[in-house]
Parts: structure tokens; C-alpha cells; sequence
């Protein structure tokens, strides 16, 4: 066989192998068992070594497209939620719920309502009945439940340069997992509050921390067997707390925009539960009204939410208090569980509602600081403009008093756990019951225990007080005798 011939043979060879976007420029090649199925005449056709190359590199492109798509989604991946980028829809669309949207225009002179499901959202974000009009100064967007179709939405609305969700804020979103404490972070074009919300639940409500949760964060692995057992133990986590309180705890989410836009979102939230802001929205006479301030419906957020944990510390001051009364009257082994597993969520909901006051603290005080840190000094067209932060002053006057609420409930929390604590103790009253040991000293060993750690332990963490005050004390006397000298 001639050159020519070998040539044109492999330019026609090379025409019948069609071009595919999942295998580059060859498509893969048809399998030995579909060219006996195609070529009956020919039951042995020959490949050759070039054929068998390029059936080779499509496979290795193949197997390096998915496993850079695979990578994507665990550890080492490029951080933030970019709803730009086509990797991210393949990732995060099956993050889908049937939410419920209001949309609140409102200024000091009339407020306008919209509610809306994921599609009619979408849409709306996607037509100019979106633009906001002159008269609206605040724009309050309330979602309940967390879809992708909504959070790309969302973000391509607001997607201008003084306007724009930033990726990691919405990672924070979509992997949502309840052991993620509250915190603020502050970014170049808004502020974003991550808030723990605390609320009583009946008997036969859901799970203080749902499977849903965990299903939804794309960086867990997800398989049957792991669902099922975890819905295992959370139902026998649900029947050893029986007859106890429920508490459940869910995150919300706060965007606080410089245009006057505060977009909250929640994964799951009762109806009522901002039922009293929109009451007071729709009176023209409210604070909330007036003032068309967004940082106050920030800070009316806030206090719904510490409200809701001051309910929640009631809740067990009444439910201990009845535990202690059985336990004086007839003790019984199941209280004195119940007071077990009292005390062990007391010392959750304080370390899950500590980082909530450390949150307060940080917006009154450190609002304007962490908004300087964010300017950068060498860009002419931000030097020499004034700082402003997200948070108004007025806002601030009312921070300073939720802020003592969650103190007094941190203080509250030292005697509830204290109570569930000494009457949950194993010590037996009668003889012959128990180990020896804890038959003869009663309840008395816990005392001759805890009053001398107290003694010995309490002054270290008091000793640069004592300083201070000596140091204070001799400074004063020091002072007193040198204007004395003078007289």
C-alpha cells in the first residue's frame, strides 16, 4: 500500500471519530462488543496503535475532569461560593427547599409587603419590578429555608460594586452545621451575622440538632447507612430525654448592606418568629419606622433573639425548680437522670449562647475599627474619606442593654447548673446501698471537697486584682502625703 493511500486512509479514520465536550477532541471509542454489533462481516477488526493512543488520553481527560470536579468539593478546595462559576451550580443544586420569601419596602413615609415562593423569587430578582424606588430607604428580604435557585438569585441581584454577597459569606450559608457557633465577620460591601436562635420546642417537635443539617453541607459524605444511623442515635438521644425540656437550636443569617438592604435567612423558623417586626413595621408611629435606619433592624434581629433565649432560661429555671421539689418530697432514679441530662444542656446553651455576647460586644465597640481595617490606604480614592460603620449610634444605645440581658443569663446559668449538679449526685441515703465509701459520707463528701478547692483556687484568679488594688491603694497614699507636705 502506497503513502497516498495510508494518508488518505488515516485522514477518513480520522473524520468518522466525532468531537465530544467529555472526551476533548476524540470521542471515545465504540467498544469491542458495538463493532460486532455494527460490523458483523468483520467479527476481528484491527485497531490501530494510534486509535488505541487517543483511546487512552480521552480516558485519562476524562478521569482528570472528574476528579478535579470530586476535589472541588472536599478539603483543599478554593474557598468562598462563587454562583459565577459553572462548578459551583453542579455542586450545590441539590440544596433545594420550598422557601418562603418576604420582600419589605419601607421608609418613615409608607411600607410596601410581598411574599413569594423559590420561582416567583427568581423571577423577580431577574425583572425590573426588582429596582427599588425612590421613595424606599430600607428593603428588608426575609427568607425561610435554604435553596441554591434563591442564593444564586440573590446573589446575582446583588452583584454591584457597592452591593455584592461575598463568597465566603455564602459558603457560610450552604454549609450550614449546627455546631458552628454565632460570630460577625465584616467585609469590604456588608456585614454578616451568624446568630444561634434558642427556642422551647414541644415533646413532639423535630430534633435539637436535625439530620436535615448535616445532609444539607456539601463537604459531609452522604450514603444511606450514615443517615440511618445517625436518625438511630438521635432517637435514642430523644427517648432518654423524654419528659425533659427541648430545645431546639437553628442559625440565622445577616446581611447588612451599605445601600440599606438587610437580607436575614433562616433553614427553618416558625411563622411568628419575626411576626412581632413586621407588626411594628407596618405602624407608621414605631422607632423601626421612623428613623428608616437598617442598623435598627439589625438590632431588632438581635433582640428578638435574646428574647427568645431569655424564654429559654426560664424554661429550665421552672423545670429544675420542679425537679428539685420531687427530689425533696420522694427521689426517684429518673429525676435524678432528668437532672442529668439538665445539666448537660445547661452547659451547651452556655457555650452556644456566650459567643452571642461576645457578638453584642464586638458591634457596640469594635463597629468603625474593623470597618477601618478593611480600607485599603493605598488606593487614592478611598484616602482621605471618612469611616463609616455599619452600625448607627442609635443602634448602639439599645446594644448596650441586650448586652446586659446576656450577662444576667450567663449569671443565671451558674445556679441552674450548680442545682442540677448537687441533686443529680449519686450519693445513697440508706446504708447497705451503694459502695461504702459514698454510704457513709453522704452528700457531706462533696462539701469537704468543693469549699477547699474553692479556697485554695479562687484567690489565683483574683491575684493581679489584689495588685492592682494594692498598687492603687499606695498610689492614693502616696499622693495624700505629698499634699500634705504642700499645706
Amino acid at each position: 500500500m502506497s503513502s497516498e493511500s495510508g494518508s488518505a486512509m488515516d485522514v477518513q479514520l480520522d473524520s468518522e471519530v466525532p468531537k465530544s465536550p467529555v472526551y476533548g477532541n476524540g470521542a471515545k471509542p465504540p467498544s469491542i462488543r458495538s463493532k460486532h454489533a455494527h460490523h458483523p462481516a468483520d467479527p476481528t477488526p484491527m485497531r490501530r496503535p494510534i486509535d488505541k493512543f487517543r483511546s487512552t488520553v480521552n480516558k485519562v481527560i476524562a478521569m482528570k475532569r472528574s476528579t478535579a470536579t470530586f476535589a472541588a468539593v472536599g478539603a483543599g478546595a478554593e474557598p468562598g461560593v462563587d454562583p459565577r462559576r459553572a462548578s459551583m451550580e453542579m455542586q450545590y443544586r441539590a440544596i433545594h427547599r420550598d422557601c418562603t420569601i418576604e420582600v419589605i419596602d419601607y421608609s418613615a413615609v409608607s411600607c410596601k409587603f410581598a411574599e413569594m415562593r423559590n420561582a416567583e423569587f427568581v423571577q423577580w430578582c431577574g425583572s425590573p419590578k426588582s429596582e427599588r424606588q425612590s421613595w424606599v430607604k430600607i428593603r428588608w428580604i426575609n427568607i425561610t429555608g435554604i435553596s441554591w435557585d434563591v442564593v444564586k438569585a440573590l446573589s446575582f441581584k446583588h452583584d454591584s460594586a457597592w452591593a455584592e454577597l461575598h463568597p465566603l459569606a455564602l459558603e457560610d450559608v450552604l454549609h450550614s452545621r449546627p455546631e458552628n457557633l454565632s460570630k460577625a465577620e465584616y467585609f469590604l460591601h456588608h456585614l454578616f451575622l451568624r446568630i444561634l436562635i434558642h427556642d422551647v420546642e414541644d415533646e413532639s417537635s423535630r430534633p435539637t440538632f436535625p439530620v436535615d443539617e448535616f445532609a444539607q453541607d456539601p463537604s459531609v459524605p452522604h450514603n444511606d447507612i450514615a443517615t440511618k444511623e445517625r436518625q438511630i442515635e438521635q432517637a435514642k438521644i430523644d427517648a432518654l430525654k423524654q419528659g425533659t425540656l427541648r430545645v431546639s437550636v437553628t442559625p440565622m443569617f445577616i446581611f447588612l448592606l451599605r445601600d440599606g438592604t438587610v437580607i436575614s435567612i433562616t433553614q427553618q423558623a416558625p411563622p411568628e418568629l419575626t411576626l412581632p417586626i413586621t407588626d411594628r413595621l407596618r405602624r407608621a408611629d414605631t422607632i423601626l419606622r421612623s428613623s428608616a435606619d437598617p442598623s435598627l433592624l439589625v438590632q431588632s434581629l438581635i433582640s428578638l433573639i435574646v428574647d427568645k433565649a431569655v424564654q429559654v432560661i426560664e424554661a429550665y429555671h421552672g423545670q429544675i425548680s420542679h425537679l428539685e421539689r420531687q427530689i425533696l418530697v420522694k427521689p426517684k432514679p429518673s429525676t435524678v437522670r432528668k437532672l442529668h441530662i439538665v445539666s448537660g444542656d445547661l452547659v451547651l446553651h452556655k457555650r452556644t449562647l456566650n459567643p452571642i455576647k461576645t457578638l453584642v460586644y464586638g458591634l457596640r465597640r469594635y463597629d468603625v475599627d474593623r470597618c477601618a481595617a478593611l480600607i485599603d490606604e493605598s488606593d487614592p480614592a478611598t484616602k482621605g474619606q471618612p469611616i463609616v460603620g455599619f452600625m448607627s449610634h442609635k443602634s448602639k444605645i439599645y446594644l448596650v442593654l441586650y448586652r446586659r440581658v446576656l450577662t444576667m443569663i450567663t449569671i443565671i446559668c451558674l445556679p441552674l447548673t450548680f442545682v442540677s449538679g448537687y441533686f443529680g449526685m449519686n450519693f445513697e441515703g440508706e446504708s447497705g446501698q451503694g459502695v461504702a465509701w459514698t454510704t457513709e459520707w453522704t452528700d457531706v463528701l462533696f462539701w469537704i471537697i468543693s469549699l477547699p478547692l474553692v479556697l485554695v483556687i479562687s484567690p489565683l484568679f483574683i491575684i493581679p486584682d489584689i495588685k492592682k488594688m494594692i498598687h492603687y491603694i499606695k498610689t492614693r497614699k502616696l499622693l495624700r502625703t505629698t499634699a500634705n507636705r504642700f499645706k
